[in-house]
């Protein structure tokens, strides 16, 4: 996994995909919707200069995701490694305040976007060393397993993503391609809150160690971040 590309690298697990990837000696182009504020990330970038590369984007926006092909063939030549991280939760929902501007960004952000991106680096991909996606989705997208109303909108959104996940996995995996939905765990970043109990940095190596080692028989599985199987 020499060359790597990142969504949502500016914080949390993205940030710290980013860090975990440079460290085993990667080059990695980290996308992110407002660079000149990712303050991490450009930190990150001053002390690996050669191997890390800042890109803009906003995955919810088509034209940035046609886009972002070209960037990373002139910055990569091929991919080896596609981590579909990007996400937003909408807090406080509850039956009688979901909306419909909340219910289209989310689907936006985190199903179409990782389909469009896959789908548009593909070529990318299919010239990769194993290349493998890795896309971060949560154990509430679990129907089996779903027991409240609360955040709709991320979990209807990350339910989407998994059939996504699906469908690219048997589309390509006949062409060496292995695509995979994980659970990261309840994680001390942002969007997990303060009291969650895992850190990044264990969610992110845990991952990044399944992925790497992953067969053509793992693709298209639903998996926690400790490789524990989960039910759709």
């Amino acid at each position: 996994m020499q060359r790597c590309l990142v969504t949502g690298a500016n914080r949390g697990l993205g940030l710290e995909f980013t860090r975990q990837l440079l460290e085993r000696g990667a080059r990695v182009l980290a996308c992110c919707r407002d660079p000149a504020h990712a303050d991490d990330l450009i930190a990150l970038h001053e002390t690996h200069p050669d191997d890390l590369i800042v890109q803009a984007l906003d995955v919810a926006d088509p034209a940035a995701i046609d886009s972002l092909p070209a960037a990373a063939a002139r910055h990569l030549q091929r991919l080896d490694l596609l981590v579909n991280n990007a996400g937003v939760l909408v807090s406080g929902e509850r039956f009688g305040n979901v909306t419909a501007e909340s219910l289209m960004h989310s689907y936006a952000v985190n199903a179409a976007a990782p389909l469009l991106i896959t789908q548009a680096l593909s070529p990318l991909l299919m010239h990769g060393h194993k290349p493998r996606v890795l896309c971060v989705s949560t154990q509430l997208a679990s129907i089996a397993q779903a027991s409240s109303f609360r955040t709709l909108s991320y979990a209807m959104s990350k339910a989407a993503l998994n059939m996504a996940v699906k469908r690219l996995a048997a589309e390509l995996g006949p062409r060496g391609i292995v695509v995979m939905a994980f659970h990261p765990g309840w994680v001390k970043t942002a969007m997990g809150g303060a009291s969650a109990t895992l850190a990044p940095q264990t969610s992110a190596q845990a991952m990044l160690a399944i992925i790497e080692h992953a067969s053509a028989d793992d693709g298209g599985k639903f998996l926690a971040y400790d490789g524990a199987p989960l039910p759709w």
